[in-house]
C-alpha cells in the first residue's frame, strides 16, 4: 500500500496532531518501561526540525469514556522529557478551552502531550463531532501508533479523513517491515506460528497457509493438531473439540502447496515448574499422566533447516513454555538461529506479538532480527489479511 509519509509535508509553523502509543507499563506512579516513549522519538523530532508544533494524541488504560484521575497521561511528559531531551508540556484535556489554551501558548519545535483521549467516550465509539473536536487543535495530521491501528477509533480512523494525514516514521517502518515480509516478500516465505490456542488464530493459520510456502506450527497450538493426527497427548493442553478444524486446516495447506511443519519430537514433563525432570518423547510416547510442553531437539533441527533454505521468516509465537526453564530451550534455539541468518543478511526475518517479543528478549537475540514488531493485536491482525482501519486512513 502507497502512504503519505513526513517527507510529502510541510511542516514549518503547523500544528501537527500526532497519534502515538504511550499505554505503558507504571509502576508507582512512574514509567517502569520507556520502549514505547524511544519509539516516538523520531517522528517527534523530525517534525521539531521542519519547525512545527507538535501536539501528541494518546490513550492510557481502559477509563471507558470517564475522566479516572489514576489513568491520567500526566505522569507521561516527565518521562518522556528525559528520553527527548527536551521539554515536554502537558494539556489537562485533549479538545475544548483547555486543550486550545496549551495549544495557544506552543512556539514552534514545542512538544505537548494531550491528556489522555478515552476520557471521552467519542474516542472509542469513533463519533464524527469528538473527531471534529480533535481536528480543530491540528493542520495536519500524523498517526505513528501502528499498535492501535487495528481499532476504528476517532484518534486513529476518524481524525485522519478531516486533515492532511501522514505516517509516522515508528508507522512507516512498521509498514515497510510487514510489507518486505507478507506483501511483497522475497520467497520462499516461511512462518512460525505458536502459543496455546487454535481457537484463537484460526484466521490467522487459514490466511497463512494459502500465502505462505512453509509453516511451522508450535507451542499448545501444535497439540491440537497432533491430537488431529490421533497421537495421544497425554495431560497436555488441548482443543479436542477443533480437532476437524485442524485436519482440514492440513488439508488446506496441501491445496496451496504449502509445507506444513508439525512436530517429530517434543518434551514432555508431568509438572509445570522451573527445572522439572524434562524428557523427550517420540509422537505416540507420551504417557496419560504426562504433559508436551516444548519441541524437541530433531523437530528444532528441522526448523533451522527450513530457516536456512528460506529467504523470508515471518514469526508470532512461541515453540513451548518459554518462561519456565527446561522449557524455553525450542524457542531460545530456533530463535537464535533465525536471528544469526537475518544478522548475515541471508533472511528477512520479522517477528511479532506480545509473547513472542518476550521469547525473543529471553533468548536475547531480538535486536539482530530484522525487524521486532511491539504490536500485538495490530500485528496479529495483519497477519490474518485483514484491513486496519489506521493504516487504511493513511493510504494515497
Amino acid at each position: 500500500m502507497a502512504f503519505r509519509t513526513l517527507d510529502d509535508a510541510d511542516l514549518k509553523g503547523r500544528r501537527a496532531l500526532v497519534r502515538v502509543d504511550f499505554n505503558v507499563p507504571m509502576h508507582e506512579g512512574e514509567v517502569s518501561d520507556n520502549t514505547r516513549l524511544r519509539a516516538a522519538v523520531p517522528t517527534i523530532e523530525t517534525l521539531r526540525a521542519g519547525g512545527a508544533k507538535v501536539i501528541l494524541l494518546a490513550h492510557f488504560d481502559r477509563p471507558k469514556g470517564k475522566v479516572v484521575p489514576a489513568m491520567s497521561l500526566e505522569p507521561i511528559a516527565p518521562a518522556l522529557a528525559k528520553v527527548l531531551g527536551a521539554p515536554v508540556a502537558f494539556g489537562p484535556d485533549c479538545v475544548g478551552p483547555a486543550a486550545a489554551s496549551a495549544i495557544a501558548a506552543m512556539k514552534d519545535g514545542d512538544v505537548l502531550l494531550l491528556e489522555n483521549v478515552r476520557f471521552h467516550a467519542g474516542e472509542e465509539a469513533n463519533d464524527p463531532e469528538f473527531a471534529k473536536a480533535l481536528a480543530a487543535n491540528g493542520d495536519l495530521y500524523v498517526n505513528d501508533a501502528f499498535s492501535a491501528a487495528h481499532r476504528a477509533h476517532a484518534s486513529t480512523a476518524a481524525l485522519a479523513h478531516l486533515l492532511p494525514a501522514y505516517a509516522g516514521e515508528q508507522m512507516r517502518l512498521e509498514l515497510t517491515a510487514l510489507d518486505k515480509a507478507l506483501g511483497h516478500p522475497e520467497r520462499p516465505v516461511m512462518g512460525i506460528v505458536g502459543g496455546s490456542k487454535v481457537s484463537s488464530k484460526l484466521d490467522l493459520l487459514r490466511n497463512l497457509v494459502t500465502r505462505l510456502d512453509k509453516l511451522a506450527i508450535g507451542g499448545g497450538m501444535a497439540n491440537t493438531f497432533l491430537y488431529a493426527q490421533g497421537h495421544d497427548v497425554g495431560l497436555s493442553y488441548c482443543e479436542k473439540d477443533l480437532a476437524e478444524t485442524a485436519r482440514d486446516i492440513i488439508r488446506l495447506a496441501g491445496q496451496n502447496n504449502c509445507k506444513l511443519f508439525l512436530p517429530l519430537d517434543i518434551v514432555v514433563a508431568e509438572t509445570l515448574a522451573p527445572g522439572a525432570a524434562a524428557r523427550v518423547r517420540g509422537l505416540g510416547e507420551v504417557d496419560e499422566h504426562e504433559r508436551i510442553l516444548d519441541a524437541g531437539p530433531e523437530t528444532v533441527e528441522r526448523l533451522c533447516r527450513a530457516m536456512d533454505n528460506s529467504k523470508t521468516l515471518i514469526w508470532n509465537g512461541p515453540l513451548g513454555v518459554f518462561e519456565i526453564p527446561p522449557f524455553d530451550k525450542g524457542t531460545v534455539s530456533a530463535a537464535r538461529h533465525a536471528a544469526a541468518l537475518a544478522k548475515s543478511g541471508k533472511l528477512v526475518a520479522v517477528a511479532g506479538g506480545g509473547d513472542t517479543v518476550a521469547a525473543l528478549n529471553v533468548a536475547g537475540c531480538a535486536d539482530d532480527f530484522t525487524f521486532v514488531s511491539t504490536a500485538g493485536g495490530a500485528f496479529l491482525e495483519w497477519m490474518e489479511g485483514k484491513e486496519l482501519p489506521g493504516v487504511a486512513a493513511l493510504a494515497n
